[in-house]
């Protein structure tokens, strides 16, 4: 249902941010949930982040005189302020990988009947998630290429509304190094693989993995899900998850090799909800409206209105275990040896071994290693003089009335 949009609530037209609607939403939650301390942990660093509690550095405007603190970010995965400024540091450094051979882009989905298990089982899961996709598209590339591919995957655990919604976004190279050291093997231009053939190997591998945990009792099943600790429930769990294809859906090639890191680049820093979707707060009412794309219905942008406190719970659905590595490399371009594999590929592609392409930011756009100049907020000037570092910002002068 469309909803009419109130004003933001932050004073001067600044735009709403996450940490506006955490700071009002939390006391209400803390009341009646129980979160992890990683969680709490995570919270709690967005809710500083660029705040004087962080501390921060000061400055003064040597044309103006004016001093300006700026105050220090969090640097947690789960913020948006701060990963906005990562993704264009991690293409800087992938884009040296990046190979003039076509690229796709492939997303692999979980069904959403083990959303419950995968909650109560995050580190396990998640990681057999890799292991499954990765695997997949491994055996895919060795039996109809008889070559080692490379891939690159991002863990997204969220659906527009912040639902759970498990899928791993994959960046495959169209083609790879033979293993008979014939050169390079590639695919064609328009075609990686069948998507019902790499639907059924995945489900398989998955499958068999989730049996594996169970019957080493790695897996925790609390609540209404205390039942599939027996081994008969689970197995029914399993039968009926596996009785309809998973979805695995390969998107055409992008238009060119530099896209692609650009492209990623927006998936793998991207937080289950930026600034730019929160449009209101209602304090009295206790709500928060946002937008989202409506995929069932072409994509149209529509607003959603949600309490607080079931704001902050799908929010909190989406906080990473601690130290989970999200995006993952395999093949030629895992850790291992990878700067040999990749000068490998480019020597039997004809391209120069060591030269990197063009640095991308975020945007598609060709970007500069060096961040934008300082400019002082009063007068505009890049003279900014770093006096040093402060706990706290500069109490502003007293104004003085005029009559």
């Amino acid at each position: 249902m469309a909803l009419s949009c109130r004003e933001p609530r932050r004073p001067g037209g600044a735009r709403l941010q996450l940490a506006d609607v955490l700071r009002v939403a939390l006391p209400p939650f803390a009341a009646g949930h129980r979160l992890p301390v990683h969680h709490w942990k995570t919270l709690n660093a967005l809710l500083r982040c660029h705040t004087p509690e962080l501390g921060g550095h000061l400055y003064r405007c040597a044309d103006c005189g004016a001093e300006h603190f700026i105050a220090h970010s969090c640097r947690n995965r789960h913020c948006p302020s701060c990963q906005r400024a990562g993704a264009d540091q991690w293409l800087r450094k992938q884009s040296a990988s990046l190979l003039p051979v076509p690229y796709f882009h492939v997303v692999f989905t979980l069904p959403h009947a083990l959303n419950p298990l995968i909650s109560q089982n995050q580190r396990q899961l998640y990681k057999l998630f890799f292991a499954a996709a990765s695997a997949t598209l491994l055996e895919f590339g060795q039996r109809k290429l008889q070559a080692q591919i490379g891939l690159t995957a991002v863990l997204h655990t969220w659906s527009q509304t912040l639902l759970d919604h498990y899928h791993l976004h994959c960046i495959v190279t169209g083609g790879g190094l033979s293993f008979e050291g014939r050169g390079w093997k590639t695919t064609s231009a328009h075609y990686l693989f069948p998507v019902k053939a790499l639907s059924k190997v995945f489900r398989a591998k998955f499958r068999d993995g989730l049996k594996k945990l169970h019957a080493k009792g790695k897996l925790s099943f609390h609540g209404a899900l205390a039942p599939l600790s027996d081994q008969a429930v689970f197995d029914a769990l399993l039968t009926s998850v596996c009785a309809n294809p998973w979805v695995v859906y390969s998107k055409k090639p992008f238009a060119g090799p530099q896209a692609v890191l650009a492209y990623l680049s927006r998936y793998t820093h991207r937080v289950a909800i930026g600034n730019g979707r929160l449009l209101a707060l209602d304090q009295i009412a206790g709500t928060v409206i946002f937008s989202y794309k409506d995929y069932a219905d072409k994509s149209r942008r529509k607003k959603m209105e949600l309490s607080l406190v079931e704001f902050l719970r799908r929010f909190c659905l989406h906080i990473l275990p601690e130290r989970l590595v999200k995006i993952r490399h395999y093949g030629l371009l895992g850790n291992r040896n990878r700067a040999g594999k990749i000068a490998s590929a480019r020597a039997q592609l004809g391209g120069p071994k060591d030269q990197p392409p063009p640095t991308l930011s975020a945007s598609g756009e060709l970007s500069a290693d060096d961040p934008p100049p300082l400019l002082c907020p009063h007068c505009g000037s890049d003279k900014m003089i770093l006096l040093g570092r402060s706990r706290r910002a500069p109490t502003p002068p007293p104004r003085s009335d005029s009559s």
